[in-house]
């Protein structure tokens, strides 16, 4: 029987690949923040945030999400960008040096989701998008967002949904399995971007950390490439595992995979090469 991962070793690889990664989020931190944007809006209606007050965004990332929202919070408010890595946060200060932001206080820490270094009871508002189901114990990360809520605050968060819905997810993967480059997984029961993809398990999750009215619904998107080859580029820099997995092979193994994935976006490439890649993502809102 393969033993079970060590939860540190688990925390420490994690964050080392997103560590790795934060140069390429911050040169696709547009885009990322234009195909995002129906999940972003939903999550910040779902706050009523007002003027004056303190906002966190855990696992920021390059931060739009939060800088989005900050308008709301003005005049007086406080946004607290936060995340794990210090290379993430680099590439949130940067973006935020290209807003004007002045109508409020702006802060930024290294944070994690499964501690948050805050006072109890010490925001009113919480945003995480697409960081929940990466994080070793998903349900610890919780009860601390609500410890960290003042009394009535609200949390909206984002997670995707299963594989079928999110072949933009499946395809890299896949084509290193076809490829025998890594082993099958099974993502029925597999952590990973999928591992929060039950609506009714994470209504449960929310509620048995304490909050109520818990809300949670899907929506659309589609990654829009008028070639596939920039899907393939955009997935190298901001997935961590991918780009981990394609770095243990020769450069014609690379082109491999990079022929296989191409085969497995074709049905949702049309004639002029265009490649429209669906996906849906679950959203959720609670109040504290």
């Amino acid at each position: 029987m393969t033993p079970a991962p060590d939860p540190d070793e688990q925390r420490a690889g994690i964050l080392d690949g997103w560590e790795h990664a934060a140069a390429g989020w911050g040169r696709r931190a547009q885009r990322v923040r234009d195909w995002g944007m129906p999940v972003s809006t939903w999550m910040i209606e779902q706050l009523s945030l007002q003027p004056g007050q303190r906002l966190l965004e855990l696992a920021a990332g390059p931060g739009d999400t939060g800088f989005l929202a900050a308008e709301l919070i003005a005049p007086g408010g406080t946004l607290i960008s936060s995340d794990a890595t210090e290379g993430m946060l680099e590439v949130a200060r940067q973006r935020a040096g290209d807003l004007d932001l002045s109508s409020v206080k702006l802060e930024f820490k290294q944070l994690e989701i499964e501690w948050i270094d805050l006072p109890t009871a010490s925001v009113d508002a919480i945003l995480c998008r697409w960081a929940y189901m990466l994080t070793v114990d998903p349900e610890a990360g919780m009860r601390e967002a609500r410890r960290v809520l003042a009394p009535g605050g609200r949390i909206a968060l984002a997670v995707w949904d299963g594989p079928e819905a999110n072949p933009w997810a499946t395809i890299p993967t896949d084509a290193l399995i076809q490829g025998g480059y890594i082993e099958p997984i099974d993502r029925a029961v597999s952590a990973g971007i999928f591992s929060l993809a039950d609506p009714q398990r994470l209504q449960e999750m929310l509620e048995e950390a304490g909050f109520v009215d818990v809300l949670v619904e899907s929506i659309d998107l589609t990654r829009a490439y008028d070639r596939f080859d920039k899907f393939w580029d955009e997935s190298l820099e901001l997935s961590p595992s991918l780009s981990v997995a394609l770095e243990r092979l020769t450069g014609e193994q690379r082109e491999d995979v990079r022929r296989r994935a191409a085969a497995l976006a074709q049905p949702f490439t049309e004639s002029d090469g265009a490649t429209h890649l669906p996906g849906v993502s679950l959203v959720a809102s609670a109040s504290a």
